[in-house]
């Protein structure tokens, strides 16, 4: 227990590192972009400016021979500018200059002529217009291509480390998966294994009583139990292996194991069993799902402290499979209705909590059906519920 919680607090401290790691990055990001757009701003207003007194000096030549003085610090300024996109329009919008407008080039006038009105909507949601001060003249920027692209930085951030995570998950799982089915195989095969001996004496036992004249019926049941016991052998060692299904009656079956459990557990259960009257075919391993049916019958046994109503329920829908076990047993909470398949969860004082979590395996990963906890109420019982396909 200790070790689990220290593993979940480890798991927490990753996830808030992370969290905060990636706050960190996305905000130095947003800061970034935030002053590269202030410095654009910047370069736009020098532009305006040199604009303003481009225009001022060329229509001051005709009058005065020195004006255009500083006309080629001005001429560098206007032609400095070759990243971000801009128009500048007079007072009655008509197109004044542009550049760096569809493809690039300055002769690409009749792309920004047919979309004037769309550039300028553009330019105005990404920057705030630049007056330019000469004849109404007013210039509306938009964001340059390294802004756009680190504009949508944060986006593929995220989806790299989204895309990491995910593969960091998807190997943690399939590795935790395959160490538990080598737990499940080993510790199943050498429990086939250790019973192996101790049967093989039970058989010989066996043979010698019906020499020695005992009662028949002694034997009778001793060989039931022997038989029940080469049954188990064969679940333990299936279960460490990929068991073989074939095609059997699932209400022959089922009634099978009912019809033994019921001579062998307490009188106090008053046991229900509906099935249909037709046969059901599914691909199936014998063994391994009177397993589970003993699994989810004993669990219920256990949730009404030996005493109380257990139906057990076979249900066709086209070609589903429903078998259904129902309990008037402590119910569940419904945050327990998936924990209660987890290896090693257990409500009760003694008990290794592997019955749900084998039944779950045998269904799911051996016969490609899900199992489940269909409905379940406090102080009023739960149903289990098997989903399987006909064929």
């Amino acid at each position: 227990m200790g070790f689990s919680k220290n593993r979940n607090l480890i798991r927490w401290v990753i996830i808030i590192a992370s969290f905060a790691i990636i706050s960190l990055i996305l905000w130095n990001t947003y800061v970034f972009f935030q002053k590269f757009k202030a410095e654009e701003r910047v370069k736009m207003e020098n532009w305006s400016f040199a604009q303003n007194e481009f225009l001022k000096v060329v229509s001051e030549l005709s009058t005065d021979e020195n004006a255009s003085s500083n006309l080629d610090l001005t001429l560098k300024i206007l032609s400095s500018n070759n990243t971000t996109p801009m128009i500048v329009v007079d007072k009655d919008s008509a197109i004044v200059t542009f550049n760096n407008i569809g493809s690039g080039k300055k002769t690409d006038s009749l792309f920004v002529i047919k979309n004037v009105k769309n550039l300028i909507t553009q330019f105005s949601s990404e920057n705030v217009p630049v007056d330019v001060n000469y004849e109404g003249q007013v210039l509306y920027y938009g964001n340059s291509p390294l802004l756009n692209k680190l504009k949508y930085y944060p986006l593929a951030l995220l989806l790299i480390i989204i895309l990491f995570g995910a593969v960091v998950y998807f190997f943690y799982r399939s590795n935790k998966t395959a160490i538990e089915n080598k737990l499940w195989s080993g510790m199943a095969k050498e429990t086939a294994h250790q019973i192996g001996t101790p049967l093989s004496s039970l058989i010989g036992w066996a043979e010698i009583l019906k020499i020695e004249n005992v009662n028949p019926e002694y034997i009778k049941e001793i060989e039931k139990d022997i038989t029940r016991l080469q049954t188990i052998t064969e679940r333990f060692s299936k279960i460490g292996s990929l068991p073989k299904l074939e095609k059997t009656n699932i209400v022959e079956e089922t009634l099978i194991t009912t019809d033994y459990l019921k001579t062998r557990l307490s009188k106090l259960i008053d046991f229900e069993i509906i099935v249909p009257e037709n046969k059901i075919f599914v691909n199936l391993n014998k063994q391994l799902y009177s397993w589970t049916i003993e699994n989810l019958v004993k669990n219920g046994i256990d949730a009404m402290k030996g005493k109380g109503k257990l139906k057990i329920e076979i249900l066709q829908l086209e070609n589903n499979i429903s078998i259904q076990i129902t309990d008037s047993g402590k119910g569940l909470a419904k945050n327990q209705f998936k924990a209660v398949f987890e290896p090693g969860y257990t409500t009760k004082k003694r008990g290794w909590g592997l019955g749900l979590s084998l039944a779950k395996r045998i269904i799911e990963e051996f016969h490609d059906g899900k199992i489940k906890v269909l409905r379940s109420e406090i102080g009023k019982g739960t149903t289990m519920q098997i989903a399987l396909k006909s064929i």
